[in-house]
């Protein structure tokens, strides 16, 4: 299998140098940019597999990169700051950042939420080139081609993250079926993954945003009070 490119975004040096150390001895392809705009010059080019994103830069920063990324790129992004408010962290989420890891990290809390995104993509693209009879799920105006990674409303085509994506076709591959946070964060991010369930609620959120009419009288997802989510089909 070969090498799997990660695209590193930061002006620290010092931060960019190690980073690039605890990835190349794993024996990922790392690429480095210093400033946004460097950054999405190598993201359109060189289409990494995972891209880690400083969110404080001098030029674009980082919550401006990954919005003009999530405009062509799906590839999973993991914010790296020196601010780990909750408005922060809910900001980055709802650019359409999948992770957030807090400064200074831990070497091996940044290796394995690395790992567990590359590998949820990694079955994503196994489960997309075998035959799968739901792998085109449509209700109502809303499309979602699970082989082609792609999801449509009344025609035009969303642009959803890749954890976007991922829970959304969950949810819509077992319709009525309720799912606490827990479990749905569970599913996306692993076991292994360190995290607050109430990303959960970003994500959906963010969904509602892009595919609902009125995202707080919903169509699709429905919050069930005290117990989660579901995809509501009559």
């Amino acid at each position: 299998m070969a090498r799997e490119t990660i695209l590193v975004i930061d002006d620290d040096e010092d931060i960019r140098e190690i980073v690039t150390m605890y990835l190349e001895d794993e024996n990922y392809n790392v690429l480095t940019a210093k400033n946004g705009k460097e950054g999405l010059s190598l993201a359109f080019s060189e289409k990494p597999d995972l891209i880690i994103l400083d969110m404080v830069m001098p030029d674009l920063d980082g919550i401006e990169v990954c919005q003009h990324m999530r405009k062509k790129i799906s590839s999973p992004i993991i914010f790296l700051s020196s601010k780990s408010t909750a408005t922060n962290i809910y900001t980055g989420l709802m650019v359409g950042g999948d992770d957030y890891i807090c400064k200074p990290f831990d070497s091996l809390e940044l290796i394995a939420r690395v790992k567990a995104h590359l590998r949820r993509n990694r079955i994503i693209e196994k489960t997309n080139t075998q035959d799968n009879q739901n792998n085109l799920i449509s209700y109502l105006n809303l499309t979602i081609d699970i082989a082609h990674f792609k999801v449509t409303l009344d025609g035009q085509e969303v642009i959803l993250s890749p954890k976007e994506f991922q829970l959304l076709a969950l949810l819509a591959q077992n319709p009525n079926t309720v799912f606490s946070g827990e479990e749905l964060f569970q599913a996306l991010w692993g076991a292994e993954s360190l995290g607050d369930y109430s990303t959960i609620m970003v994500h959906i959120s963010n969904i509602r945003k892009k595919i609902e009419q009125e995202p707080k009288n919903p169509t699709f997802i429905h919050t069930i009070k005290g117990m989660g989510y579901k995809f509501s089909v009559k």
